[in-house]
């Protein structure tokens, strides 16, 4: 067993509006993204299946042609393969689960592995 805890994770920072924290185990990624009021999430899609979960403030998701915004303890599920983008309306951190992990993520210089 293995415990790390947040503040002992490097933080990579994503562009002048948003850092983030994560963590890889082998059977899924944990992140820890932390965003401005306006950063936003271009569109995109991965293979993963990616659970969102909004800690503090407003974040808005648009994917199947639909937008949702999520309120601090709101979970979104966003399918395998479903692109899909967001934005801050607010300074907001939400914490992502990516399963299975992000292998193009495994070796950044900034994030922690559990073994």
């Amino acid at each position: 067993m293995e415990i790390l805890n947040w503040s002992n994770v490097p933080v990579e920072h994503v562009s002048p509006l948003q850092t983030r924290k994560v963590i890889h185990t082998q059977e899924a990624t944990v992140v820890r993204l932390v965003s401005r009021k306006g950063a936003t999430v271009p569109l995109h899609h991965h293979m993963h299946v990616q659970l969102t979960m909004l800690e503090s403030g407003r974040f808005s998701f648009g994917l199947e042609g639909e937008t949702v915004t999520l309120q601090p303890g709101d979970f979104l599920r966003i399918p395998s393969d479903v692109p899909h983008q967001g934005v801050a309306l607010e300074d907001s951190v939400t914490i992502e689960m990516f399963i299975p992990a992000r292998e193009d993520w495994i070796g950044v210089k900034n994030s922690a592995g559990l073994k």
